[in-house]
């Protein structure tokens, strides 16, 4: 019988495969070695050190500081690699900051990154201070690098992570992803900070990437990358999503607990159809994307060495 005559959704109507789409497209513009994502099929648990109202919150981000002399960071920017970073960097939490994702690989066709409140929700998060909902805002929020390789992820910034994160006496992190990769970048950082006692929630929009690599709580958003704390230019959304995420930290009781929002983007979900998706693409569309992601990489290498 046909499925719609009992209010089945679409079959398309599901979270996006990115590790599958990710694999595939890269396959498509020529990288034959297919990137290996963090898997594990456990995880660490910590349980809140005292209620939510008397505790310590901090930001963990993937957004970059604004640099106005790295090119074009603004609304609906291409990706530019030339804005990344590439080691842990903080910020006051008492004064406003300009954290763009120009250098990620973010949804481009269905979100535009007009709105820093879908991926950095520290006004939102300010505003639970003053209403008592969290005991404070931690001193200093941490930006970690959307780095593809585990070791460095693993051995170097998720310890540099937590040292922080101890030096501000935190008690607890919300850790806000944006693309593909930070999604796994902050869930190996959210591995550690709950394997050395500080309770964590990741707020996100790709399921399978997170849920592959076994985190401790999971807030899900079935939302297009780049909107993981809430809709852009809606703050009601963007509370939601943050008040969400804070029950999940507070009432998980188990590690890999995973809670959807039941926030939707659209009633139509073809939007879900388009993100690195090669059965859309033409051969001189992957051949153009190819030569674009070589020079990003050139770049991005230049970049790195020059920090180094």
């Amino acid at each position: 019988m046909a499925g719609d005559e009992f209010g089945f959704a679409p079959d398309e109507d599901r979270p996006i495969p990115y590790m599958a789409r990710t694999r595939e497209y890269y396959a498509a513009i020529g990288y034959t070695t297919p990137y290996r994502w963090a898997h594990y099929v456990d995880a660490p648990f910590q349980p809140l050190s005292k209620p939510l109202a008397q505790s310590r919150i901090t930001i963990i981000t993937t957004a970059a500081p604004f640099d106005p002399t790295k090119g074009d960071q603004g609304s609906g920017a291409k990706y530019n690699s030339s804005a990344k970073f590439y080691s842990v960097y903080d910020g006051d939490t008492a004064r406003p900051h300009d954290l763009r994702i120009s250098h990620i690989a973010y949804d481009r066709v269905h979100t535009s990154a007009e709105d820093s409140g879908t991926w950095f929700p520290l006004p939102q998060l300010q505003r639970l201070a003053l209403e008592r909902r969290i005991g404070e805002v931690a001193p200093r929020f941490f930006g970690v690098p959307t780095n593809r390789s585990h070791r460095v992820t693993i051995e170097t910034d998720a310890p540099e992570i937590l040292r922080r994160c101890k030096d501000d006496r935190v008690d607890a992190a919300v850790l806000v992803p944006n693309c593909p990769v930070c999604h796994q970048t902050v869930s190996l950082i959210a591995r550690h900070l709950e394997a050395n006692g500080v309770p964590t929630v990741v707020m996100g929009c790709a399921r399978d990437i997170v849920e592959h690599a076994a985190v401790p709580r999971f807030l899900f958003s079935d939302f297009p990358l780049g909107n993981s704390a809430g809709r852009p230019h809606d703050a009601p959304s963007q509370a939601f999503t943050l008040e969400l995420a804070l029950r999940v930290l507070e009432t998980a009781p188990s590690a890999q607990t995973t809670v959807q929002s039941p926030l939707r983007w659209s009633s139509d979900a073809s939007w879900k159809r388009d993100y690195n998706n090669v059965a859309a693409l033409s051969a001189e569309e992957l051949a153009r994307r190819r030569r674009e992601f070589d020079g990003q990489k050139e770049s991005a290498r230049a970049l790195r060495e020059s920090a180094a």
